[in-house]
């Protein structure tokens, strides 16, 4: 679990909270229970290495505050319009038993174990995030699908992840879908065993010859013919004796 060293203040004007930036700290409110609002700052540097963890707000921090521990959850942080810098921080503290709504990220695993993904298919995420009703000390850190011996055409759904008893799915009444796995756009051809391609190698180098000799054949056929026209224009028609004179 993580946790943030926190101080009490008692400071809420824009100059005063701007002076408490300037020192490299965060504004922060925790709310929630029987007890009153409580007006706290934490740490600039330390906060920043948090939030760049994944799922920031779906994880309870301890805060110590002068001396006291306090479980929360973040859920909410505000950033400065320009430097894009965490400004304020609202926290919900987290009390035994009593239940919140959250979204819970969806993890997958063993993406090389699937014949699926193997074979070209493409895992379809629906939902990257389920919100959970669940007691604020029992929130899971994330629903995990295993994706081993997992094939093209098969889903998951939200029946296919075990939960404990007293979490559940804010959506209800339906079996609503997270991921499912498709055939690929474009299927790819099986490779041809390599006798196969030395054949039709060959046969097309006989295609080859054959259509050369037909071409050859072609050619010599219009010589042929010029050669009998020569030829018959050569031959000069007979000439005709001049008759014998008379003696």
């Amino acid at each position: 679990m993580n946790s943030l060293e926190a101080n009490i203040r008692s400071n809420s004007t824009k100059g005063q909270l701007s002076a408490i930036r300037n020192e490299g700290k965060v504004p922060a409110i925790i709310y929630g229970g029987k007890d009153d609002n409580q007006k706290i700052s934490i740490s600039k540097k330390l906060l920043k290495v948090l939030i760049e963890k994944k799922n920031f707000l779906s994880n309870i921090i301890t805060l110590n505050i002068d001396g006291k521990t306090q479980n929360v959850l973040p859920r909410e942080v505000k950033y400065h319009i320009l430097s894009d810098e965490p400004n304020h921080v609202d926290f919900l503290r987290v009390l035994p038993g009593v239940k919140i709504k959250i979204e819970v990220p969806v993890n997958f695993i063993n993406h090389e174990k699937s014949p699926g993904l193997k074979r070209g298919g493409v895992l379809n995420i629906v939902r990257r995030k389920v919100e959970l009703k669940c007691p604020s000390e029992k929130i899971p850190e994330n629903l995990t699908i295993d994706l081993d011996g997992v094939d093209i055409g098969e889903s998951f759904k939200i029946s296919s992840i075990k939960l404990d008893s007293d979490v559940e799915p804010t959506i209800q009444g339906r079996d609503f879908v997270i991921a499912t796995l498709a055939a690929p756009t474009v299927m790819k051809e099986p490779e041809k065993p390599a006798e196969t391609e030395a054949a039709e190698g060959e046969e097309g180098a006989e295609g080859t010859e054959g259509t050369a000799a037909a071409a050859e054949g072609d050619k010599s056929a219009p010589d042929s013919a010029k050669t009998d026209k020569k030829e018959g224009d050569d031959k000069k028609p007979a000439e005709k004796k001049p008759s014998e004179e008379k003696k």
